[in-house]
């Protein structure tokens, strides 16, 4: 039961109301780190996840033109960039324009990392980051340099201990 002031009641309220409990919510952290993927303080990093269910539900929607080229095509210049300098080649050719290839764009954010996160230029730049002891996060960007076409592909753990 809740006391209210009397200026919340109504002529002939009682002076108490009945309030039902609040069911219990996890705690969850809004952090800019929670909210970009980085891992949160006392918590695990748990496994890989994969977007290749949402890329493909989005590749249909702008074959069937419900999404405009410029909805899906809006890579930020400097993902361009970084895809244009040290993205790693692949032979999957772009689903959007399917005149390139797409290239793969690594990102590493975690503890005693720069807040923008590291750019990773070669694969061994990446194993070395991987042997650190804090706990990382990974993202792989998938991105057509000529279009513009960038899809976030997977996201999974580096370093520190992880959740097996």
């Amino acid at each position: 039961m809740a006391d209210l002031p009397p200026s919340a009641l109504g002529p002939g309220e009682a002076s108490q109301v009945d309030t039902q409990p609040v069911p219990s919510v996890p705690m969850s952290s809004f952090r800019p780190q929670a909210l970009r993927g980085a891992p949160v303080a006392g918590q695990p990093i748990n496994g890989e996840i994969n977007y290749r269910i949402l890329r493909n539900n989005i590749i249909t929607e702008f074959k069937k033109g419900r999404l405009a080229q410029n909805e899906v095509c809006d890579a930020h210049p400097e993902l361009i960039r970084a895809a244009r300098n040290v993205g790693e080649e692949t032979s999957v050719e772009c689903p959007i324009c399917e005149e390139n290839n797409v290239v793969l764009v690594t990102y590493v954010f975690g503890g005693h990392l720069p807040p923008g996160g590291t750019l990773i230029t070669n694969k061994a730049e990446l194993s070395k980051v991987a042997k650190r002891a804090k706990e990382m996060v990974c993202y792989v960007i998938e991105v057509c340099p000529s279009c513009q076409w960038n899809h976030l592909a997977q996201v999974l753990p580096l370093g520190g201990t992880r959740v097996k």
